[in-house]
Formats: structure tokens, sequence, C-alpha cells
């Protein structure tokens, strides 16, 4: 089957893995971006197909992105995309050799997250007025994103039914819609109870609205809206590290950790597809631990 030319291969790829893969309008906008970048850079070199693309071809690429000055993270990404694009083109007969084989992802540094001990969890749960409706949210809000370590877009896209208070857990949709249930503590579900009963019935405009937490207005919280809430109640609460809602899901699974879980436990609960993503996690406990026994050990 003769290859299309590489604007067309990629609007194919890029349809793939829209229908095909239910891959995020994030992830495939950032996809269409590194590949329209290396379509201009062939373009340039005269090569119209991928057949004509090579090994070389593709070093040079990655070599021009490294003296732009992207960084190993963005050049690595970029090769992820190339690397998709040809075993697309493969899987599809137009190309019988893939060109990125011989290739190595860009070494980049592992950034250890940022997490906040467990003293300023518990100002920052308490940082919320609680005799106010809003401050009842805020306070279920935070105690829900830490006692089940969700995304900041899972957060704000829960519904009512996805909570059940009474069994202990809630649904969560993650990346690709895939969706999973995680456990909530005595204490989450004590403040999504008062919520429900107390503050939710004040903001609901509409009785038909099923997002479960709402604001002012009645409709569901934005992702944007709740992290300046959050960031807010941090300073308030005194908590010198930067809180985002990503701290409070980094610091979810390195507590857990810390205590004990199950890595396969906590991979599950975080919606992680491949454990490698959930490891970095131990090497934050490590370097805790490390820190602890410098700041205490009297040889240290």
């Amino acid at each position: 089957m003769k290859a299309p030319d590489l604007d067309r291969a990629c609007d194919l790829f890029l349809d793939h893995l829209k229908v095909e893969r239910n891959l995020s309008p994030h992830t495939i906008d950032g996809y269409s971006r590194d590949l329209a970048r290396l379509s201009g850079f062939v373009r340039e070199r005269g090569i119209a197909g991928p057949g004509e693309v090579t090994t070389a071809t593709l070093v040079d690429y990655l070599l021009e992105l490294a003296n732009e000055g992207l960084s190993a993270k963005s050049r690595a990404r970029a090769l992820v995309a190339i690397r998709g694009l040809f075993r697309f083109l493969i899987g599809e007969r137009y190309l019988d050799a893939d060109p990125t084989e011989p290739l190595d992802s860009p070494r980049k540094a592992r950034k250890l997250p940022e997490i906040i001990p467990v003293e300023d969890i518990d100002r920052l749960l308490s940082a919320p007025d609680p005799k106010t409706p809003q401050g009842i949210r805020d306070g279920a809000m935070i105690a829900t994103l830490y006692a089940a370590g969700l995304r900041v877009s899972e957060l704000v896209t829960l519904e009512i039914a996805d909570v059940n208070l009474e069994a202990g857990y809630l649904r969560a949709r993650g990346k690709g819609d895939k969706q999973r249930l995680v456990p909530l503590g005595d204490i989450a579900r004590a403040a999504i109870a008062d919520y429900q009963q107390a503050a939710r019935p004040a903001l609901l405009r509409d009785p038909t609205e099923q997002g479960l937490y709402l604001t002012a207005r009645g409709r569901p919280m934005t992702r944007q809206g709740f992290w300046k809430l959050l960031r807010r109640y941090a300073v308030s609460a005194g908590i010198r590290t930067p809180v985002s809602p990503h701290t409070l899901r980094h610091s979810f699974a390195t507590h857990l950790l810390e205590r004990g879980a199950d890595l396969r436990a906590v991979q599950a609960m975080l919606g992680h597809a491949d454990i490698t993503t959930t490891e970095i996690y131990t090497h934050v406990s490590r370097a805790r631990l490390l820190e602890l026994y410098r700041a205490h050990h009297p040889r240290a």
C-alpha cells in the first residue's frame, strides 16, 4: 500500500489517537504540535513522504531541537510522538521499517514531586470557614482531594452518584475516561456528608444539576477556581511550601507509602497505567528517610 505524504500521515495518526485510542484533547494537541514541527523540518530538506525519512534525518531533527534550547523532557516528548507516528504507519502497512527504532530517548532528570507534611495537611483542612456554605464546600473538596489522591479534573467533575458514603468509596473518571473506585476515609466521608446536607442545597440553583461541588452560581466548580481557593487557604494557614491540587495528590501517595501501603494498591488508587509512574513516590520516601536521618542521628 502506497504511503500518504507526511502531512496526511500525521492527520491519519492524530485521528487514530482521537477515535480509537480516546486520548485527551490536550495530549492530541501536544502530538499535533510536535509532528507539525517535524513536517516543517523534513519539508525544508525536500522530503515529502514518511518512507523517505531516515534515522539520520531524525537524529538531525533532534539535534536541531537541542540546539534551539529545548529541554530533554520536550525532546523526549517529541520523540514519543514521532515513534507513535511511524509505528502507526507500520501497523497500517504503509511502511516496512521504523526509522525511530535505533534512537534512544534524550535523558531527562527525574524531578521528585513536592509534598507537604501531615501537620500542614491538617492546617489546610482547618482553614475554610465551617460556618458558611462556601467554607463547608471548600473543606469537603480539600478533604476529598487528599483522601482519594484525585487529579483536580477528577475532583471537579465528580457527580452526586459517584460518591457512596455508606460503602465509603468514590468513582473517579481519569485520563481517557477510565474509571476507578477509590476508598474514602472517615474524615472525608463526614466532610462530604456535611456539605451535601448543609451547604450544597444553599448553592444549588438548578434541581437537575448532578455536579457534586458547586459554585455560588450553582454550576460545577472549575479547575482554575479551585486552584485559586486552595492557594488562598494555604497562605492563610501559613504553609510556606507551594501548594497546588497536584501537591495534595503527591502527598497522598507519599504518606501512604511511608506508612507501609503496597505500591500496587497506591498505583490503583492513583489510576496510573504504568507502575513505574508510581515508583517515583518510593524515591520521595527514601529522600525523606535520609533527611530525617541527617537531622536526628548524632553522627550524621
